[in-house]
């Protein structure tokens, strides 16, 4: 299936052709489903704090930064806006084809009603040369949308004006940076925040932040140090055809697509903080409505603060002593905390087996990675969520579920997917290293058997492509992790151009 020609160029991407061909085992043979046990809700699963814990949690992070933790923001921002202005491109398709300025109208509305209330609306206004109400509908479509003007349909979302401030105006980069200095500035005051960017507009976000560096440091009493990476080609996945086959180019080289947001776990690896936050670009608040974002931030870091020290007790106690000198008193200590701490339930009849047996599988549960993830009550929006599920060595636990990985053809499963109470709105805070500072090695973790295939085309062709397990689902899989419920107000995602206008985007 792969020709000497083709094993040369997987290896110069710097992939291996063994995972080549397990990637297209898995087009063959799909991804198995998981096993969904019950939702995560409040008080089972999902821990809802009180007043005092988030005081509580928010002080001892104050404290542990005041003691020198490094700290470090993550946003993937690689992503291009073209779908949140998908309803203009479609009505700019239909204006181009003749469909006349009244029925298109119809579909726009709303959108041009309020165009003033966006807050690029004065960029849009100065190119135009007057007033956009008093131009025909397609000059202003592709004003906005092309490289005609100020081209948005084209950029990502990171570099689109979202909120007004006087007669200032700030991107969904800006924000993040504004919001980092709030509750992610390390001790000696810099803030250091990584976003994954797509090669072809990192000259744009670097002009960007020149831009905005000097006032933006002199507002929060900070050091921006922002680093960006992109997604490596080696995780690429190879396409292939509705029959399975590779999919080749003209010139007969193979296919690659990028991998989606499960590919970012490798930029993820490359960075060094004892904490990290995660959280989607297009997700930001204007300043009035930070507060609450800015108190659960701290108590959800504080709460993996204090949870990792217990952790890290345990593993120095692993580490350090066999299991002939352990006795039952703390693994049955050991055991309650792993099932009513971090929730995870062991393989069963595991504790009915050899002492030596248990003391290992509870040694590698406690030497992994943790996070702790906000989640939302389930309000509608579209998004993965918090379940108790079966992991593919027999444990039962906490993990981030996308409908796309449970069986469509399992009533049982789909109705205990229907009773899920919350969402994941990519609201984490994780540390990766271990009792000693070590880093662990991320890819250790994941489940490599949770991708997702989807139908794409490429120069008129049909294809299948293959994504790897999501960032915060199959690639942090392995991890352990506590979920916490947030307030909704800490969730403001921007999927639509017209979700501008919501009240939570729009001036106080």
């Amino acid at each position: 299936m792969l020709t000497e020609k083709d094993i040369i160029a997987i290896r110069g991407r710097g992939s291996d052709p063994e995972t080549v061909l397990k990637q297209l085992a898995y087009f063959r043979n799909g991804f198995p489903y998981l096993q969904i046990i019950k939702p995560a809700t409040v008080g089972d699963g999902i821990k809802r704090l009180t007043n005092n814990e988030i005081v509580e949690y928010g002080r001892y992070y104050d404290e542990s930064v005041l003691q020198g933790i490094s700290l470090l923001k993550f946003v993937p921002a690689s992503g291009a806006a073209s779908r949140m202005f998908q309803s203009l491109f479609e009505a700019k398709d239909k204006l181009e084809k003749g469909m006349s300025e009244e029925e298109v109208r119809k579909d726009l509305d709303y959108f041009l009603n309020n165009l003033q209330k966006f807050s690029f609306y004065g960029d849009l206004q100065r190119l135009l040369g007057k007033s956009p109400g008093q131009l025909p509908v397609l000059e202003i479509l592709d004003q906005l949308l092309t490289e005609k003007g100020l081209n948005y349909g084209n950029l990502p979302k990171g570099l689109l004006r979202f909120h007004q401030y006087g007669n200032k105006a700030r991107t969904s980069f800006g924000e993040h940076c504004i919001e980092g200095a709030l509750y992610a500035k390390n001790h000696d005051k810099t803030v250091r925040i990584h976003f994954t960017v797509s090669p072809e507009h990192l000259e744009r976000f670097n002009v960007h932040l020149d831009e905005i560096r000097k006032e933006f440091e002199r507002i929060t009493d900070s050091s921006l140090a922002i680093t960006f990476s992109e997604q490596k080609p080696s995780t690429d996945t190879v396409a292939v055809t509705p029959g399975n086959e590779p999919f080749r180019n003209e010139d007969g080289s193979l296919l690659f697509r990028p991998a989606g947001h499960g590919a970012l776990l490798e930029n993820l690896d490359d960075l060094d903080a004892d904490l990290v936050f995660i959280k989607n670009i297009d997700n930001v608040a204007p300043d009035y409505l930070k507060p609450a974002t800015i108190t659960y931030k701290k108590a959800l870091a504080g709460l993996l603060l204090k949870t990792q020290q217990h952790i890290f007790n345990y593993q120095h106690i692993f580490d350090t002593r066999h299991y002939s000198s352990l006795d039952s008193v703390f693994l049955a200590e050991a055991a309650n905390f792993l099932e009513n701490i971090l929730h995870v339930l062991p393989p069963e009849n595991l504790y009915y087996t050899e002492k030596e047996d248990l003391y290992y599988y509870l040694k590698s549960r406690f030497d992994r990675p943790l996070r702790v993830c906000g989640m939302v009550k389930n309000e509608g929006e579209p998004g993965g969520g918090p379940f108790w599920a079966k992991n593919r060595d027999g444990s039962v636990s906490l993990q981030i579920v996308e409908s796309s990985q449970i069986d469509p053809g399992d009533a049982d499963q789909i109705d205990i997917l229907k009773q899920s109470t919350h969402f994941n709105p990519v609201d984490l805070v994780c540390a990766f290293k271990n009792n000693q500072g070590k880093k662990y090695h991320l890819a250790d973790y994941r489940d490599p058997q949770s991708g997702f295939i989807a139908k794409k085309s490429k120069d008129g062709k049909e294809l299948k492509a293959q994504e790897l397990p999501g960032l915060w689902n199959g690639a942090m899989a392995g991890w352990n992790t506590l979920f916490v419920e947030v307030p909704i107000e800490t969730f403001n995602p921007v999927k639509t151009v017209n979700d501008l206008l919501r009240k939570e985007h729009q001036p106080e």
